[in-house]
């Protein structure tokens, strides 16, 4: 046996179980379906729900509608929120502007910079996020009980919140 080899006898199976990856797995799960409910939804205009249903729309785009504020978020704030680069996040604000969801409009506060805002459709948009969201959460309380649903939640809002100290 190398130096590196693992013993044979060694449990591998918390590579697939451990919490960070039942985490990301679940997001995904939850990102599908409420993009799913969205293509679904007739108040989404006819064109982002077919981009929806075709899967051209993905959980990254979701990053814009989740972080946008309503007054309009410059293109730093979003990546920041969403954890992204600024180089991507301009990409996927691209890509919803041209569908009409998104418009870079002068800040008011500062001359050099833009805003990124919902347009009249992206609040449309927005509404239908709302909703598929709402359901997608009541499908998940449905499937695993109401008391599991509001433990998981308490439990998530608060490892979310929590920072470590600092060494």
């Amino acid at each position: 046996m190398t130096e590196n080899a693992a013993p044979a006898t060694a449990d591998d199976g918390w590579r697939q179980t451990h919490l960070g990856r039942l985490l990301g797995h679940a997001m995904r799960r939850f990102d599908e379906r409420v993009l799913e409910l969205m293509a679904r939804n007739i108040e989404v205009p006819l064109a982002l729900s077919n981009l929806a249903a075709r899967g051209q729309v993905s959980a990254a785009h979701i990053h814009i509608t989740r972080h946008l504020s309503l007054q309009g978020s410059r293109l730093t704030e979003l990546a920041d929120a969403a954890g992204m680069s600024k180089q991507a996040m301009g990409h996927l604000v691209d890509q919803c502007e041209a569908w009409g969801l998104v418009t870079r409009e002068p800040d008011a506060r500062d001359a050099r910079a833009r805003r990124v805002c919902f347009t009249a459709t992206g609040l449309d948009w927005l509404q239908a996020f709302r909703d598929a969201v709402a359901q997608a959460e009541a499908e998940f309380r449905a499937d695993v009980g109401a008391q599991v649903a509001t433990v998981a939640m308490i439990g998530l809002e608060i490892y979310a919140a929590w920072k470590p100290p600092r060494a």
